[in-house]
Parts: C-alpha cells; sequence; structure tokens
C-alpha cells in the first residue's frame, strides 16, 4: 500500500511540474517559464527622486552626545530608494479624495472618508490657542491658491491608506500595459528619513550641509520659526508652497522646515542602539506615539536638524505635519543605477 501511495504521489508530482508552465530548450535544460511580465529596469516614480544607497552616522550631530545621551551616533547602511521631491500637496491628496468619494462610498462608507481620511482643516483654530485660524480652515485645503502647499491635518493612518491607494492606482496602469508592478509606495523609514535629509553629507547638522541657517546672502535657508518668533523673516507666516527653497544634494525639497513629516516607525526614546544597523525600522502596533522628523513652519531650528527626533500620536492630525513617499529600489544599490 505505500508503495502504490508513493508511485501515486510521485505521477501527481510530474503532471503539477508539467503543468506549472515550465519550458525545456532543445536538450531539455531547465529555461524558467514563459508569460512573465515585461521588465528591463525600475523605472523613476514621477515626482521622486533616487536616493542612492550607502552608509551614514545616525543620530544627532551638533550636540554633546556623551553628556546628555540624547541621541547617539550609530553607523547605519541604507538600501537604495526613491523618495518623493516634494511633500505631498493639497492638490495631490484632492486626487486621492476625488477617488475615495467616487468609487469607494460603496465599500467604505461616506463617513469612513469624511472623518479618517478627508484633512481636518479645523487643526488651523484648534492646534494654537487665541489665534485667529478661521481664515485657514476655511480656505487651505479647499482653494486652489493653496494647491501647491503641503497637505497637512492628516494623521498616520490616513497617509499610510494614502500610500496604498497610490500604489494601487500605479499598478493598476503597469497591468493594462503589461508591465511589471511597482514595489509599494509607503512612508519612509526613520532612518531612510534621515539619510535622504542629510542628502549623502554624513554628519552634517542641517540638509543643507552646514551648521548655518543663512546663505552668503542673509536669506534663510528654511520656513521655520527664527529667534523668537519673527515667522515672516524667512517669506512665510505659515506653510510655504513646495520648493521653494533650495533642495539637499539628493535634489529633495523642504527636508528641513514647512511641515514635519510622518515616518513609518513608531517612537521609543532608546530605539537607534536598539534596531539592526542594515536598513533598520523601529515597528511597534502597541505603541500610539509615530515618529515625526524635519520641522516646520512653527518650529525653532533645533527641530530642523537632521538628527532630531520628535513624534506625535498616530491619530492626531496637525497644521504642521504632512508627509511623503518613498520606494524602495529593486537592484543593486552601488548608486550607479540611479544615474
Amino acid at each position: 500500500m505505500n508503495k502504490l501511495l508513493k508511485l501515486t504521489s510521485f505521477a501527481l508530482a510530474v503532471v503539477l511540474l508539467a503543468s506549472c508552465g515550465l519550458r525545456r530548450g532543445p536538450e531539455g535544460d531547465l529555461v524558467g517559464v514563459d508569460d512573465r511580465p515585461e521588465y528591463n529596469a525600475q523605472e523613476v516614480p514621477y515626482g521622486m527622486v533616487p536616493c542612492p544607497g550607502g552608509t551614514f552616522h545616525m543620530g544627532q550631530a551638533d550636540q554633546d552626545i556623551a553628556a546628555s545621551m540624547a541621541n547617539l551616533n550609530k553607523q547605519v547602511t541604507i538600501s537604495g530608494f526613491y523618495m518623493d521631491e516634494t511633500e505631498i500637496t493639497n492638490n495631490e491628496y484632492r486626487q486621492f479624495m476625488q477617488v475615495m468619494m467616487e468609487d469607494s462610498l460603496d465599500v467604505l462608507g461616506e463617513e469612513f472618508v469624511m472623518t479618517q481620511l478627508y484633512p481636518d482643516t479645523t487643526v488651523w483654530v484648534k492646534d494654537f490657542t487665541y489665534h485667529m485660524g478661521d481664515p485657514l480652515m476655511e480656505y487651505y485645503f479647499s482653494h486652489p491658491a493653496f494647491d501647491d502647499y503641503p497637505v497637512v491635518g492628516v494623521d498616520w493612518f490616513a497617509a499610510k491608506y494614502f500610500s496604498d491607494w497610490r500604489t494601487k492606482l500605479k499598478n493598476q496602469a503597469n497591468e493594462e500595459d503589461g508591465r511589471a508592478p511597482m514595489p509599494k509606495f509607503r512612508l519612509p523609514t526613520e532612518a531612510e528619513w534621515e539619510y535622504a535629509a542629510r542628502g549623502g553629507r554624513d554628519m552634517s547638522v542641517f540638509p543643507w550641509g552646514g551648521p548655518y541657517l543663512r546663505n552668503g546672502k542673509g536669506c534663510l535657508l528654511a520656513n521655520f520659526k527664527p529667534g523668537r518668533g519673527d515667522y515672516y523673516s524667512d517669506g512665510f507666516s505659515y506653510t510655504a508652497p513646495v520648493a521653494q527653497y533650495f533642495p539637499n544634494d539628493f535634489g529633495l525639497y523642504d527636508m528641513a522646515g514647512n511641515v514635519a513629516e510622518w515616518c513609518e516607525d513608531a517612537y521609543y526614546d532608546a530605539s537607534v542602539p536598539v534596531v539592526w544597523d542594515l536598513n533598520p525600522v523601529y515597528n511597534d502596533d502597541n505603541e500610539p506615539r509615530k515618529v515625526v522628523r524635519g520641522g516646520s513652519w512653527k518650529d525653532i531650528a533645533y527641530f530642523l536638524e537632521t538628527g532630531t527626533r520628535n513624534f506625535e500620536y498616530q491619530d492626531s492630525a496637525r497644521s504642521f505635519i504632512g508627509f511623503r513617499n518613498t520606494m524602495i529600489y529593486l537592484g543593486r544599490s552601488s548608486g550607479r543605477e540611479f544615474r
């Protein structure tokens, strides 16, 4: 009986292998399967710039770390990836909302779409005590004057949902054209974000490399809160349209100031020493605090530094927090693939 069972199993395995699409060459060689999607090299996603893989020292750069023990440096290696050139804008997020409202109401329900995904415009009033935020609450997301400004009022969950939707949108088009699917759009890990912010300048204090906040002409290099609160001296009282200041050496805009940005990681004070030194990420579904990086229009210069860590609660939407996406590069991480 056992012998018969073995013979039957062997015959079944032969039939299954023959039906799995294996091709044989003229000499019976194993040559793979037919009908694979077309794939030559990974395309640079629209609106993104390449960040070649490399190694850097993650952590604060200009503080007395040994004394404060605030953020010890750690050498970390990052694989190549792509990152959005700018923060996601109001108009880009509006495209997402239109699709959600038109195509997904029967699945998600209008209450879910409006409550969970629509930007909370009341943050302009709620975030600050005795502040006249009503005009921004009324116009910031809805008026075309703000189309190219970074979207705010979006919590961590909504940013991740947007990333998933963007992946489906792109890969539906790829499938229709017979092309291989792209990797997922997602929030950057904290390590990826810091590596990208430095733009290849290891140990740099700010994304532009130097320790100073003004260029040789005396112009401020980011949108933040200079001095004791001279908000308008950088040119904008609140947020600014994206890409108003010089990019860093990777070609990324607003990695310091304008709006702070959600990252994938849960926040933990000692996460940098704990995580691995190759493509680290700190995941903890039970930790409601998520990493926020880069500082914003209402922050002092300390929060603009490439090594400064901060957090916000995952279900909190703020008038000073936005996001951008990344995508992993599938290939050799030598840096040459991006040239």
